[in-house]
């Protein structure tokens, strides 16, 4: 009889247990792991129209009027689904007319749109779709696959003002990933795709705009590039003056501003395995100039050379980085390239700035010169060496296919060959200006003069 109560006991805990285990898994499963939204905006006369799609179960807090087994009740959804929308998105959407925030929104039309709906592919056919005929009454469809289609309407001043938006959706799930297009009243539509909050947007930048964001961009890209940063202080471990390093900076700047706007005209193999192999060649570059500082200070005409080589790959590296963000670029990809590497440019000064006197003091009060940059060297070869072989291995494991050779490739390579060309020619007569006006002679010179000098010392 005992045994029997303590069964009954133990199953009813194991019941309620397994009832706030339920209960637990639906809370924390409130909030959508990833969810897409879709914006199409146009500007028209004195309205900026935004249509917008998101998922109806991203809509939380929010109760829905059903029927039956959880369906829909379409009938009665109509003051819920303008409720929705403006608690959950035009609450979170920011747009700017030509630097003023606009006023928020009004509700044009709200319907419910299966998931398997395509009207949104572009602004007219979404338009057409959210304004004409709602689902019929009788469907059958569950909150947690629909999808809710809204129509805002902005008051503008003009259609052919810039405008701005800061579309923060980001409380609709943990994954947000936020496909917008803008349709301005002429040009071409910009497309845009970003994951988060991704801040305030020019939706049709002025090159002003662009040229702002892309030095930003450049600037900081440079300052968390752990890689760059390293080579870039391998270069100056030998040479710590302003002087010495100009030819061998510009060099390095120019070389990976050649590749890096290359890759952004589509000049870039378009091949899998190509990233890793630039990857893993950004490692080797840092490694062979840690050990050629370990085996000796190299000529300023060597080094140069050497760091314009590197360049050319780092560049394909800056590349990767840009592929999410040249779409804020607008219509001025040139402009926008251009200011990323004067952001670059500015963040390898700042990091000169720092480096050259850093290493003055740790030479002049720490350890001797020649130990010193060979025990830096050593440590940043060790990282590069782990970093080549991590790297080599996830390399490896593409399979690499040499290119079919056709016309197109024919042409790619004789574009290539020719601007080669005419880089060497343009490098040469920049190194032989700076050689002339830096005053920079032979190697052994060069050597000599920079070599620390020792005050003499009496043995008597």
């Amino acid at each position: 009889m005992l045994s029997r109560l303590v069964w009954k006991r133990v199953i009813r805990a194991a019941g309620f247990l397994a009832v706030l285990l339920v209960c637990h898994g639906a809370a924390a499963h409130d909030i959508p792991l990833d969810v897409t939204a879709q914006i199409l905006a146009k500007p028209v006369g004195q309205h900026l129209n935004l249509l917008i799609r998101v998922p109806l179960k991203a809509m939380r807090d929010v109760e829905f009027p059903e029927h039956g087994p959880g369906y829909l009740d379409l009938d009665r959804l109509g003051p819920t689904l303008s409720e929705a929308a403006n608690l959950w998105i035009a609450n979170e959407i920011e747009i700017y007319e030509d630097g003023a925030l606009l006023p928020k929104p009004r509700v044009v039309q709200t319907r419910i749109s299966l998931e398997s709906d395509r009207s949104f592919t572009s602004y007219d056919e979404a338009l057409a779709h959210v304004t004409g005929a709602p689902l019929p009454a009788a469907t059958q469809l569950y909150w947690d696959q629909a999808m809710l289609d809204v129509l805002f309407e902005y008051p503008i001043h003009s259609d052919q003002a810039r405008f701005s938006i800061h579309p923060g959706l980001g409380r609709l799930g943990e994954r947000v990933v936020i496909v917008l297009r803008f349709q301005p009243p002429s040009g071409p539509v910009r497309a845009f795709e970003f994951v988060g909050d991704p801040g305030l947007v020019h939706l049709d930048p002025s090159w002003r705009q662009a040229a702002l964001r892309f030095i930003n961009l450049g600037f900081f890209h440079i300052l968390g590039g752990t890689d760059h940063l390293l080579f870039l202080f391998c270069l100056v471990i030998p040479f710590r003056k302003f002087r010495a390093l100009i030819p061998v900076v510009t060099a390095f700047t120019v070389a990976h501003s050649i590749t890096l706007i290359a890759s952004a005209y589509n000049l870039a193999p378009d091949v899998l395995w190509f990233p890793p192999l630039i990857e893993t060649l950004i490692a080797v570059s840092i490694l062979y100039m840690a050990l050629e500082n370990i085996v000796g200070v190299t000529s300023v005409q060597r080094r140069w050379m050497i760091a314009f080589g590197f360049g050319l790959v780092h560049g394909f590296g800056f590349s990767f980085a840009l592929r999410q963000t040249l779409q804020f670029a607008g219509s001025h990809l040139l402009a926008s390239l251009l200011s990323f590497n004067v952001g670059v440019e500015l963040g390898q000064m700042l990091m000169l700035a720092l480096f050259i006197p850093a290493l003055d003091i740790l030479f002049r009060y720490v350890v001797l010169e020649r130990m010193g940059t060979i025990i830096l060297s050593a440590v940043v070869a060790h990282t590069a060496w782990h970093w080549m072989a991590d790297r080599a291995t996830v390399l490896s494991q593409y399979r690499f296919q040499w290119p079919a050779v056709n016309l197109l490739l024919v042409a790619l390579a004789m574009r290539w060959m020719t601007a080669l060309v005419i880089l060497a020619g343009l490098a040469w007569v920049l190194w032989s200006g700076l050689k002339d006006r830096l005053d920079i002679g032979t190697p052994r010179k060069l050597w000599m003069a920079m070599r620390p000098r020792r005050s003499p010392t009496s043995l008597e």
